[in-house]
């Protein structure tokens, strides 16, 4: 079993499609892969006691929370026959409808892409310290509870 060296995940506000396209074109040259997938965590305007969510202001414990990245990362790699993976969540404010999780699995073979993207969003979701509060635009918030 090898282990892989960290990587920082949080990104300071929302992720950019700009930044998802580059990750995405930086694979052109690595012809070993055959599949990837993606998953794109948004930032929904949920309506929650007749108010809407306008952003979502994350916060982590960033020491631990990469700490659960890194094992989520390494626990990928050992079940699912990957080439390459790359995790980035938002930390601060992001609005409805921005990206707030970026994850980007590849592998020789779509099932294994697929079914490892599943698993690390189910794990993060589950096991990474990170918390969001909904913040409506008269600036009131609520905590966020992850659902599924």
């Amino acid at each position: 079993m090898k282990e892989h060296k960290k990587h920082t995940v949080f990104v300071k506000g929302p992720i950019s499609p700009t930044f998802i396209a580059d990750s995405i074109a930086k694979h052109s040259t690595k012809t070993t892969i055959g599949a990837h997938d993606i998953f794109l965590g948004q930032v929904r305007s949920d309506v929650i006691e007749n108010k809407t969510v306008h952003a979502i202001e994350y916060t982590t414990y960033e020491e631990m929370a990469d700490e659960k990245f890194h094992e989520i990362r390494e626990a990928a790699f050992d079940k699912f026959e990957l080439t390459c993976m790359h995790i980035y969540h938002s930390i601060g404010r992001v609005k409805a409808g921005e990206i707030c999780l970026f994850v980007f699995v590849s592998s020789k073979h779509r099932t294994q892409a697929f079914d490892a993207c599943r698993y690390i969003v189910e794990e993060i979701k589950a096991n990474v310290p990170v918390w969001g509060k909904e913040i409506f635009e008269d600036e009131t918030f609520v905590w966020k509870e992850n659902t599924k």
